[in-house]
C-alpha cells in the first residue's frame, strides 16, 4: 500500500520537473538512477530515501522542504494527507500545470497585465 507522505512526495517531484520542463529521464541522469526509479518516486510506488530527495532537490533547484510543503499538520498515515480542494489538487492537472509553464514565460510586465485581466475576469464571473 502506498503511504500518504511518498504519494505527496512524488507529487511535488513531478510538479517541479515539469515546471522546469525537464524530462524524467534528464532528472534521473541528473540524480545517476534510472528514469523508472524516477517514475517509481513521481506515482509514490517507491520511497524516496534521504539522500536522494537531497540529490533530486539539488537537480531541481529546491530545497528538501518543497517536497512537503502542503501535507496536513496531523500525519495519520491512514488518511490522505493533501489538502482536498487547495492548490496541490492543481499539481495533479496537466494543464494548470501547463498554464503556470506559459504564464511565467511571458515577459514580466506582460504577465502583470495579464494577470490584472484574469483577476477583473474572475470577478465579474
Amino acid at each position: 500500500m502506498k503511504h500518504p507522505v511518498d504519494v505527496h512526495v512524488g507529487k511535488r517531484i513531478r510538479h517541479r520537473r515539469w515546471m522546469l520542463g525537464m524530462t524524467q529521464q534528464q532528472l534521473a541522469e541528473k540524480v545517476g538512477i534510472k528514469f523508472q526509479q524516477i517514475q517509481k518516486y513521481e506515482t509514490g510506488m517507491n520511497r524516496v530515501s534521504a539522500s536522494r530527495l537531497w540529490d533530486i532537490a539539488d537537480a531541481l533547484d529546491v530545497q528538501v522542504a518543497f517536497f512537503f510543503e502542503g501535507m496536513s499538520e496531523d500525519n495519520d498515515a491512514q488518511t490522505d494527507t493533501v489538502i482536498k480542494g487547495s492548490a496541490n489538487d492543481l499539481l495533479t492537472d496537466k494543464e494548470a500545470l501547463e498554464l503556470v509553464r506559459s504564464y511565467y514565460a511571458i515577459p514580466e510586465n506582460q504577465r502583470r497585465r495579464l494577470f490584472e485581466l484574469a483577476r477583473v475576469l474572475s470577478d465579474v464571473a
